[in-house]
């Protein structure tokens, strides 16, 4: 399959873990998490469900090499650089801005510990990661590779995703609303998809002018499934300044979170669901009576105790 390092197929805990949530701030709805972070370690929240199906074809078209895009923070690098090493793929990551040494956690483990090659793109020629002609530079550079798309959603991704929904409706059959964050919209795609129409999916956008996401997630559910459905939204406002970006106000909401809970969530996508998940239940937009399921998407912090 290929020369990366490697080969040791992971131990996965699927399905994954639901577990019931109890908080009086959310009055008479009932609130369990999808702990899809929970999965494996090297492939943080929903990452696995997104890979499974572009692995599985990169194999059989025997792709020795997968390059795939996103910022300096994602989880989808990791978790790709992750994928390379379990399953024998070289891997190239391709960074949204500037190099910054030392790297950060994410690079760095991506790197040292799977052995994922870097390169760096500025903001503008990053817009352009769909154009053919950067995608042939890359190639000559790297070899032939297979591509996962920025965030890994595509439609193979997205009917990973129209699994899950599957999954978690077999563990909570009467769930009305299920909620992800939302960065590239795969997630919700195929969220909302697998539900069925009854259902409603709920996205937290974490991207600050996510307005272009809509369209995103209907591109996705067309291609992955020759339709769209009309059973999800996407919640805009709760993006704390934009993506990998925080305020004093998020980390209060962490910081009691894990006093109240002793989870410690993800402050990139977790957080800001959850806290937009909470603030939707205040003012009636998720409704009293309601059964909600909150997929934990983000990378597994460190469990804290209360």
């Amino acid at each position: 399959m290929g020369t990366q390092a490697g080969g040791h197929k992971p131990e996965l805990e699927l399905p994954s873990p639901v577990a019931e949530l109890l908080d009086d701030r959310l009055g008479a709805v009932r609130l369990l998490l999808k702990r899809d972070d929970l999965i494996h370690p090297d492939f943080p929240g929903n990452k696995w469900r997104k890979l499974a199906g572009n692995l599985a074809v990169a194999a059989e078209q025997g792709a020795e090499t997968l390059l795939t895009f996103g910022g300096a923070y994602s989880n989808h690098i990791a978790a790709t650089a992750a994928a390379g090493w379990h399953f024998g793929f070289r891997t190239v990551g391709v960074i949204r801005g500037e190099e910054h040494l030392p790297l950060n956690p994410v690079l760095a483990h991506a790197t040292e510990q799977h052995g994922m090659r870097l390169t760096y793109l500025d903001r503008t020629r990053y817009r352009a990661k769909r154009d053919p002609g950067l995608l042939a530079e890359l190639a000559a550079e790297f070899g032939p590779f297979y591509l996962l798309p920025e965030g890994g959603s595509n439609e193979l991704a997205v009917a990973g995703c129209a699994q899950l929904a599957t999954e978690l409706v077999g563990q909570v059959p009467d769930v009305d609303v299920v909620v992800c964050p939302v960065g590239t919209g795969g997630t919700l795609a195929g969220l909302a998809g697998g539900l069925g129409p009854d259902r409603q999916a709920v996205g937290v956008s974490v991207l600050k002018g996510g307005g272009f996401l809509a369209d995103e997630v209907a591109a996705f559910q067309r291609a992955a499934f020759g339709y769209t459905t009309a059973n999800w939204r996407i919640a805009e406002e709760f993006h704390f300044g934009g993506f990998a970006r925080r305020t004093p106000i998020l980390d209060a909401f962490i910081d009691d979170f894990a006093g109240r809970h002793g989870l410690l969530l993800d402050w990139v996508y977790v957080a800001k669901m959850m806290y937009g998940l909470f603030a939707m239940v205040a003012d009636g937009r998720i409704s009293a009576g309601s059964t909600i399921v909150a997929v934990i998407t983000g990378r597994r912090e460190d469990v804290v105790r209360p």
